[in-house]
């Protein structure tokens, strides 16, 4: 198919660009096979480039012959073109849905993107397993890579290497896999040195109302524990939920063969419930009418900070099992790829200050969600404003981003990256240049050819010159478990995200300006106070040395 044939006015003279906070822009529009390009020739007018990808839904209205094209963004900005035209309002209109909504991953904007930069670093190669195994092989020989799934036989959502304990072939593997929903048979998801405890994850085990048992799936899940010590099985879903999964086929662990583990069940919704919730929030961030107590009713009534509580407990109870009881954990919802990630992932943040450096968070992100098989094709194929609603379509991953954002504000001196890296992932899960979001799991990745035909978004990121904008500079490193407070008055809307095209950028920069010199007195202060403290003690020292005989 050639993109020509989609588009049935390639450009037209005289639209009026209209977006928040940004004086009305006229110029002339083109649409390309990828981007829809508004382009002026005033001095010091920001062109718009939009990628067809990132439209979520498109309304058209006239008054006469004048054409108003209103283009709603999976970012959540809303645009307005004013066409002169009805014919050539309606052709742009029909041409915009039909890029917006290609079928096909192969015509996408990544396979066509060419670098305009030195590629100095291949973020395909940038964190592969074996080198986030050579960090734990220092610290224990108890854990092995594995190749089982090296032709995605035994689990087509797993990556073709996973760790799992060294005393556990591939053939247990096999069988393991047989018993766990999609194939997704326990494996490492983070091993904490300090407590020599481990956090594994997974997929439901298949016991259906037959109570069916795998012998080799405890001998697997008990490979994890020392002589004596028990484990906790924290299941993402209700208990009535978990046993309604029974009737299907699906279900829980038994305690009974499992008697050294004790199973807690913390409830986070999935699906539609997290979309419609979306939905509700961005309506509510849109709606200028209201006073603010009408305001604050619709945000709460969204419960969106609720899902965010939720995800965030859960994560601090798997921190505390892990830091405080130095148990081991083995964490898993219905499939493994949605609620399941998100508590893995925010776990390793609380616990792990290597998870909160720049790096670390992308490592991360890579190891938890990408090979871990989160399905970012389907979850983020729509955003909030598309009328059209698949049952597969969800903001998981935006949900995690938010509750990394609820801890960076708790805890702004602990990360190495700021807000603007959260927006930019949030940004390219959705629409973006590079391949690094496409697909379902490494197996469709690799059958499209990602790493031969894309650019990684981590190429690009991880340039010294664009790692500036992303980097924290109040970090200061530290070593310790962070708590996040997931009381309600702790919990906030992240601004930076959801009311960002509401309200101008400007007052939030300069807010931010202002907390970072704050921040940045208040660091001189200490280092002055410090500098008193040895010094006094440095007196002391002389005191006692010259009273010693």
């Amino acid at each position: 198919m050639e993109f020509a044939e989609l588009i049935k006015t390639p450009r037209v003279d005289n639209v009026v660009l209209h977006r928040p906070f940004y004086p009305a822009v006229e110029g002339t529009l083109c649409l390309t096979g990828h981007h829809l390009i508004l382009s002026s020739r005033q001095d010091n007018t920001e062109e718009l480039w939009l990628l067809h990808s990132n439209i979520d839904a498109i309304d058209k209205r006239f008054v006469g012959s004048l054409g108003t094209v209103i283009i709603k963004c999976k970012d959540f900005r809303i645009i307005q073109l004013d066409i002169p035209g009805m014919e050539e309002c309606l052709n742009i209109a029909s041409s915009i849905e039909a890029l917006s909504t290609l079928d096909s991953i192969t015509l996408m904007y990544p396979f066509f993107y060419r670098p305009m930069f030195e590629v100095i670093e291949d973020g395909w190669h940038s964190f592969l397993p074996e080198q986030e195994f050579k960090l734990y092989s220092s610290a224990t020989s108890q854990w092995r890579l594995s190749y089982v799934n090296k032709e995605f036989a035994v689990c087509p959502t797993y990556p073709p290497i996973v760790i799992v304990p060294e005393s556990i072939d591939d053939e247990t593997l096999r069988k393991v896999a047989t018993f766990r929903h999609g194939g997704r048979f326990p494996v490492l998801s983070y091993y904490h040195q300090k407590s020599k405890r481990v956090i594994m994850r997974s997929g439901q085990p298949l016991t259906g109302t037959n109570g069916r048992r795998c012998k080799e799936d405890e001998k697997l899940i008990n490979a994890t524990l020392r002589a004596g010590s028990r484990g906790y099985i924290i299941d993402t879903r209700s208990l009535n939920v978990a046993q309604q999964a029974r009737a299907k086929g699906g279900g829980f662990e038994q305690e009974a063969h499992y008697p050294q583990w004790r199973r807690i069940h913390k409830s986070i919704e999935r699906y539609h419930i997290l979309q419609e919730s979306l939905i509700k929030l961005v309506e509510a961030c849109n709606d200028q009418t209201h006073n603010m107590d009408r305001w604050l009713s619709k945000l709460e009534a969204s419960n969106w900070l609720t899902h965010i509580k939720e995800i965030l407990t859960a994560a601090c109870l798997v921190a505390q099992c892990i830091d405080r009881e130095e148990a081991s954990v083995l964490i898993h919802g219905t499939e493994g790829t949605d609620s399941t990630l998100q508590v893995t992932s925010l776990a390793q943040i609380i616990l792990e200050p290597r998870s909160r450096t720049i790096r670390g968070f992308e490592a991360l992100i890579e190891r938890e969600w990408l090979q871990a098989g989160h399905p970012f094709q389907q979850r983020c194929a729509q955003s909030a404003y598309c009328n059209t609603k698949q049952k597969w379509e969800a903001p998981v991953f935006l949900l995690f981003l938010d509750c990394v954002w609820q801890i960076l504000r708790q805890f702004p001196c602990s990360f190495e990256f700021n807000e603007n890296f959260l927006i930019m992932l949030f940004e390219h899960a959705y629409a973006s240049q590079f391949g690094t979001f496409l697909g379902n799991s490494e197996s469709e990745r690799c059958k499209l050819k990602l790493q031969q035909k894309t650019m990684s978004l981590w190429s690009w990121v991880n340039q010294p010159s664009k790692l500036s904008k992303y980097t924290n500079p109040l970090f200061e490193a530290n070593n310790l478990v962070i708590w996040p407070s997931v009381a309600p008055q702790s919990l906030l809307l992240w601004e930076g995200i959801f009311l960002r095209w509401n309200r101008s950028s400007k007052y939030l920069d300069e807010a931010y300006e202002e907390m970072v010199n704050i921040i940045e007195y208040n660091k001189e202060l200490q280092a002055k106070v410090n500098i008193l403290r040895r010094q006094l003690a440095e007196l002391e020292t002389e005191d006692e040395m010259q009273e010693s005989p």
